[in-house]
């Protein structure tokens, strides 16, 4: 089988159900973030050292997200058809381990900036390109109703990306650069003075 088709060669792609759109319409650019993210965690997998605790926990995001991918794919109008089931636990695993992470780590009151090591960085980036793909989730949602099971797993995700790049930089035993209070925790600072 061909890599190339030359099916699109007119600025045209098939989506699940049959359908040929825009190369730019929004369900294609939507689906481009999530492959983007998904490649993104494939980078972060590929920095871990060996039996690193975040290969499972990676794994089965990217295996979630080409079932998301597939049902971005589908218009609503024909989504029951789609042999893929969504994964109703994802938003929960996402939240028990934000929580487990987090209960490990030290309490910050300043904005991070990315950086640290690979992974940390790597995890960041990740968390980047999760936020735009839930905006393009969003914006695809108001042309055609985005299983709101999916909207909250990318959501979830990004916070676990971001508890995950600090708590590999506390496991390496490294600083996280602080920009600046966040504003809320410096009001309740000042308050208990």
């Amino acid at each position: 089988m061909k890599i190339y088709t030359r099916s699109g060669d007119k600025g045209k792609t098939g989506i699940h159900g049959g359908q040929r759109i825009d190369k730019d319409d929004i369900r294609i650019e939507a689906n481009g973030c999530l492959d983007e993210l998904n490649s993104m965690l494939g980078v972060v997998r590929a920095c871990l050292p060996e039996k690193h605790e975040f290969d499972h926990i990676l794994f089965s995001v990217q295996t979630e997200i080409m079932v998301v991918m597939s049902h971005v794919a589908t218009p609503s109008a024909v989504r029951e058809k789609n042999p893929n089931k969504l994964n109703e636990e994802m938003v929960a695993f996402c939240e028990q381990l934000i929580d487990q992470f987090t209960e490990k780590l030290e309490d910050s009151r300043f904005f991070i900036l990315p950086g640290g090591n690979l992974v940390s960085s790597h995890l960041q980036l990740a968390r980047t390109i999760a936020r735009r793909s839930e905006r393009r989730l969003w914006t695809l949602n108001r042309k055609d109703e985005v299983p709101v099971t999916i909207l909250r797993f990318i959501n979830r995700l990004s916070d676990l990306l971001f508890v995950m790049a600090r708590y590999e930089m506390q496991l390496q035993g490294k600083i996280e650069d602080k920009w600046q209070h966040f504003l809320y925790k410096r009001k309740q600072d000042d308050k208990n003075k």
